[in-house]
């Protein structure tokens, strides 16, 4: 086993080495787990998507949302070093356009959401936990015939205890306050950046509470903010959230785990924004393509 984990360390990425020890993890945890359980949500959603595979290939989506402003398509980031851009997705898979965002890099960009009339792009990707402060990027959604967005605010923030590998944030749509999730610590913790937040100086996150999984790589909550979706590699965690709950509240409740196709590497979800559903669409990781997978609600 030495020798097997070796050779796995030589000729595999970290990456693919995370996604491996998450998918062992996850079959540890729904062993014991009494809060899992799938019968629950196969009434929520179809237990098997639709899918339509992307064209032309997009390798390393790692955000998505569903565009409020063009019916029919959504938004996808791309992370790790990937030019500061975004993605117009139809839901056929068609890669209709790509938009450029001035003034901003892409350092390691791991999830988006659209919030109001607002996009926000997490760029809060650290697998090495070398860096101290991280940011999100929030602009207006913009229109299927620009080119260039220009007016970018810059949500620059720390957290209070060093550095954190995080891949999925939830905003909430009355408040304002952005929930961000960490990967890689042994449960993933929940750190609130409470608004109004600056966009001139340093902001410092709180935080707000943890999940009793981790490896989480996407989140979405409900266009009525009464859903939200937790993504693993291998897994979806549904929760319920009440009106007089906050986000990190709501997380702390009982979850039912959907119904999932596995992907390559799958890491991004969105709800639709009619709320009829949900997508979810992968990197292309090991895979000779990729598809956007819709599941529709019952």
């Amino acid at each position: 086993m030495k020798r097997f984990r070796h050779c796995l360390k030589k000729y595999l990425p970290a990456k693919f080495l995370f996604i491996l020890a998450t998918y062992f993890q996850l079959v540890s945890f729904s062993s014991c787990s009494k809060n899992s359980s799938a019968v629950g949500a196969v009434l929520l959603f179809d237990s098997l998507p639709t899918g339509k595979t992307l064209n032309p290939m997009v390798s390393e989506i790692s955000g998505i949302a569903d565009s409020k402003a063009n019916t029919g398509y959504l938004w996808g980031e791309e992370d790790s070093g990937n030019p500061p851009q975004i993605y117009l997705i139809s839901h056929d898979g068609t890669v209709a356009k790509k938009i450029y965002i001035k003034g901003v890099t892409n350092r390691d960009w791991e999830d988006m959401a659209l919030s109001g009339n607002d996009i926000y792009i997490a760029e809060t990707g650290d697998n090495n936990l070398s860096y101290s402060e991280y940011s999100f990027y929030k602009f207006p959604e913009p229109s299927s015939t620009a080119d260039t967005i220009k007016a970018v605010e810059n949500i620059r923030f720390k957290y209070p205890d060093g550095s954190h590998d995080a891949e999925a944030f939830l905003v909430d749509a009355t408040s304002k306050d952005i929930y961000i999730i960490t990967k890689r610590d042994n449960v993933s913790k929940i750190y609130k950046l409470a608004y109004p937040y600056s966009t001139t100086s340093l902001n410092t996150v709180t935080e707000a509470g943890s999940l009793p999984y981790s490896g989480v790589v996407s989140a979405a909550i409900s266009p009525d903010g009464k859903e939200i979706i937790i993504k693993t590699y291998p897994a979806l965690f549904h929760y319920k959230r009440n009106e007089s709950e906050t986000i990190a509240q709501a997380l702390q409740k009982t979850y039912t785990t959907l119904s999932y196709k596995l992907e390559p590497q799958g890491e991004s979800v969105t709800f639709a924004a009619d709320n009829s559903g949900f997508y979810t669409l992968s990197e292309k990781g090991f895979g000779s393509s990729v598809n956007l997978y819709f599941y529709k609600r019952k």
